[in-house]
């Protein structure tokens, strides 16, 4: 089996057992024997894979989308996944450019602070990548607003 099926069976495994097993086989209908195989690396089960019906079901209960998102990065695409309230609403392209000009100080402050001693720790690279996911937070806003303006 390549690689990106073995890829996709890893996410597969994980959507199951994030909603658990029980569950998956309610929502989709299949057996836990069926919904095995979709994730069993055998060399009988390597060309069976989830249905897309069955993927969007358990998506909808799970607490994040597996398979969506390593759909995504097999093909190079970057997803934003955020369920978080958000606390106060941009009033437009302005306001976007400023909050865009804070996150980039905030990441160049961690990168600073990170690189220091000459070496990113692990912690400091989940710093890093927090920042760096906020400030394309801010990016996508922006490109809504100005979409919205045309």
């Amino acid at each position: 089996m390549n690689g990106a099926g073995n890829y996709m069976k890893k996410h597969t495994e994980a959507l199951v057992k994030d909603v658990g097993i029980e569950v998956a086989c309610k929502l989709t209908g299949k057996s836990k024997a069926t919904l095995g195989r979709y994730y069993s690396d055998a060399a009988e089960h390597q060309d069976r894979f989830m249905p897309v019906d069955a993927v969007a079901a358990l998506e909808a209960e799970a607490s994040y989308p597996h398979i969506t998102s390593a759909l995504a990065e097999l093909k190079g695409i970057t997803l934003s996944y955020d369920n978080t309230p958000r606390n106060t609403e941009s009033s437009g392209v302005n306001a976007d450019v400023i909050l865009l000009s804070q996150r980039f100080a905030m990441l160049m402050g961690e990168y600073t602070a990170s690189i220091e001693d000459g070496v990113i720790s692990i912690n400091e690279a989940k710093r890093l990548l927090r920042e760096t996911t906020a400030l394309q937070k801010v990016l996508i806003e922006m490109k809504l607003h100005l979409e919205q303006e045309n």
